[in-house]
């Protein structure tokens, strides 16, 4: 009895605990927002509507000017934080410790950095501030709990995806972030706070944050030509995801944590900046594109110099030193290439609307390149608000470009380990006779 006692008094106390990290991941991932959205409307001089239109309607000197403030706060930021905060622990890292820590400072700076520079127009992604933040909280929730290390890598991965449930008000989306990616089990020791923590974190967040889906989608009609199309289209787009994804990564690899940042990234941000005189929409972590390519009848041609420009200054943004996420640039990357080569296929099979393959390819897209198929599919019906009917060709597309990323990844790792070729083989020497023994001096 005395056992059965202590065991549900842990329960008890394990559950009170998620309860508590669930609401500190919505308070923060809302906070969060909230300052995001007070960054653009100050930036952009704008107190209402889309951030697209904003940005459209805001002078050339402005984009260019704010890009430049963008590129000084994230070099002089990020060298700062290097140089005298202790170093940044990864969600990752800290979920596979015995024992969770995280720097409360030094996570929170970075996350704020993210934050600020993406509001100013930084093309990376917002989702990694609140997924940080949340997680920093929940270790130094589950120090001062006495918790087991099982416990606690738990309750930090369940916060992570609590913190991106409540700025992307994607419940669902985040439940299955958290078991497929970074905890890499469905136990039910696991679904139950995962599923717990993202739904007190969204309902939270409703409280300062609209509850209304991330995109907004026209009428859409999905047939025979959509479907033949994410399947022929799956493989293509996991070559691009490939290709992409090993690009950023290098780029980060290589990125300046030293004095070079206050250089670098402002030179990139003030190429941004006049890259954004003509083409306003790169501004952003990329929801600006998405939205043109899931509109009711995207230009192509613009479309298609979108997607050129945004896989550039992804990358040139993280090789500066810039910090940031890919989730939403890859949601950018795969609606434009829908929306391009969608609208190609449709003069040979018309009858779908382009938007249909706008978000079957942004699915396709960011399941292979974040390599999270099934969290992709869940995440990019839940950003829509997609009819059910988009369901079998984003399955489709996802199984595709996944299975092909895959095989493009182990062709790479494999080429990597192959040891090189000489251009004149060393000739072998021939063996010592059987009885021959090797001379050891006097």
């Amino acid at each position: 009895m005395a056992s059965g006692s202590r065991g549900g008094a842990r329960l008890f106390r394990f559950g009170l605990l998620t309860m508590v990290v669930g609401v500190g991941a919505g308070t923060s991932g809302g906070l969060l927002a909230l300052l995001l959205h007070t960054v653009q409307h100050l930036a952009y001089g704008y107190s209402s509507g889309p951030f697209l239109a904003a940005a459209e309607a805001a002078s050339p000197l402005r984009r260019f000017l704010m890009m430049g403030l963008a590129g000084v706060v994230a070099g002089v930021g990020w060298w700062a934080l290097y140089r005298f905060a202790r170093p940044l622990v990864s969600i990752e890292d800290a979920i596979r410790a015995r024992r969770p820590r995280m720097p409360a400072f030094t996570t929170l700076c970075h996350a704020l950095l993210q934050v600020v520079t993406v509001g100013l127009g930084s093309p990376l992604g917002r989702e990694v501030a609140p997924r940080q933040a949340a997680a920093a909280f929940a270790t130094a929730v589950c120090a001062r709990a006495g918790l087991s290390g099982r416990q606690a890598q738990v309750l930090v991965a369940c916060a992570a995806g609590g913190g991106l449930a409540a700025v992307y008000d994607v419940p669902l989306g985040a439940t299955v972030f958290t078991l497929e990616v970074l905890l890499g089990t469905w136990a039910v020791g696991t679904v139950v706070p995962a599923a717990l923590v993202a739904a007190l974190a969204t309902l939270v967040s409703w409280s300062v944050l609209p509850d209304e889906p991330v995109y907004t989608l026209p009428d859409l009609t999905v047939g025979a030509p959509a479907i033949t199309w994410s399947v022929l289209a799956g493989p293509v787009i996991g070559v691009g995801a490939h290709l992409f994804s090993r690009t950023c990564a290098a780029a980060r690899a290589h990125a300046p944590h030293g004095p070079a940042l206050l250089l670098t990234a402002p030179a990139a941000f003030l190429l941004f900046g006049l890259l954004a005189i003509p083409y306003p929409q790169i501004l952003g972590n990329g929801k600006a594109p998405a939205e043109v390519a899931f509109g009711t009848q995207p230009a192509l041609a613009l479309a298609a110099v979108l997607l050129a420009l945004r896989m550039v200054i992804v990358v040139l943004s993280l090789r500066s030193g810039a910090a940031g996420g890919l989730l939403t640039p890859s949601v950018a990357n795969g609606a434009l290439f829908g929306a391009l080569a969608g609208g190609g296929w449709a003069v040979l099979w018309p009858g779908d609307s382009l938007a249909a393959y706008a978000v079957v390819g942004a699915g396709a897209f960011l399941a292979a390149a974040q390599r999270m198929p099934l969290t992709a599919v869940v995440l990019i019906l839940e950003f829509t608000d997609a009819h059910l009917t988009l369901v079998v060709p984003v399955l489709l597309a996802v199984a595709g470009a996944t299975a092909t990323e895959r095989a493009c990844a182990l062709r790479a790792g494999a080429a990597r380990r192959r040891p090189p070729r000489l251009m004149y083989p060393m000739k072998r020497k021939a063996p010592p006779p059987r009885n021959h023994r090797p001379w050891k001096g006097p």
